[in-house]
């Protein structure tokens, strides 16, 4: 069994990767997936914890369904609008898009 310490570090380094690609990046694909290796190590942590905590039963690995099924209606809905967008402007720059704006 892996020490809870290195997933923790596996976590971490994980969710400090996609905060860089949310903040570094301009291209909203790019920054919908590092949103998504954010979730992902959320997930990890959740199910770290729960087999740390209590073996037997699945509570982390209950709480991990719940964020992948947010997670899964979060990208649809994203991927939407990221289209539309993209077929108004022919751009996915989130520099340039200013159509959500009144």
């Amino acid at each position: 069994m892996i020490p809870l310490d290195q997933v923790l570090v596996f976590s971490g380094i994980l969710f400090a990767l996609g905060v860089y690609g949310v903040l570094t990046r301009r291209n909203a694909i790019a920054i919908l997936m590092s949103v998504e290796l954010m979730l992902t190590a959320v997930n990890t942590n959740f199910i770290a914890f729960g087999v740390f905590h209590r073996p037997s039963l699945a509570v982390g690995l209950v709480f991990a369904v719940f964020v992948i099924t947010v997670a899964a209606a979060e990208v649809g809905l994203a991927l939407a609008i990221i289209l539309r967008i993209y077929r108004q402007r022919t751009t996915a720059n989130v520099d340039e898009v200013d159509i959500l704006k009144w």
